[in-house]
């Protein structure tokens, strides 16, 4: 939760080492919540301009939920992908729009 407010304050230097020692121990199980807590520090990796960890990060999310049955891990990555979609020139960005896509 600590993470998750850092990311809506737009604290990116204190939110990602939160998350991150977080979601090394959360296991792959979890995958709703694995995702959502995911999205925010992908959000976090946005905020603080790091665009190829933000999209390594999205590509987990959604690999993660997409096998889930809560939409919401979907719609938190809306947002992000929007953001994303601003460096579609990056080949890894790209990709990561293209499995967003499918």
């Amino acid at each position: 939760m600590t993470g998750r407010c850092w990311t809506e304050l737009r604290r990116p230097l204190r939110a990602v080492p939160v998350l991150e020692d977080v979601l090394t121990g959360y296991d792959d199980a979890h995958a709703r919540d694995k995702s959502l807590y995911l999205s925010w520090l992908a959000d976090s990796y946005l905020a603080a301009g790091e665009i190829e960890q933000a999209t390594a990060i999205t590509s987990r999310v959604l690999e993660l939920s997409a096998g889930v049955a809560s939409v919401r891990p979907r719609q938190r990555l809306a947002p992000i992908l929007r953001q994303l979609s601003d460096h579609h020139g990056l080949p890894a960005v790209a990709e990561v729009l293209e499995k967003a896509r499918a």
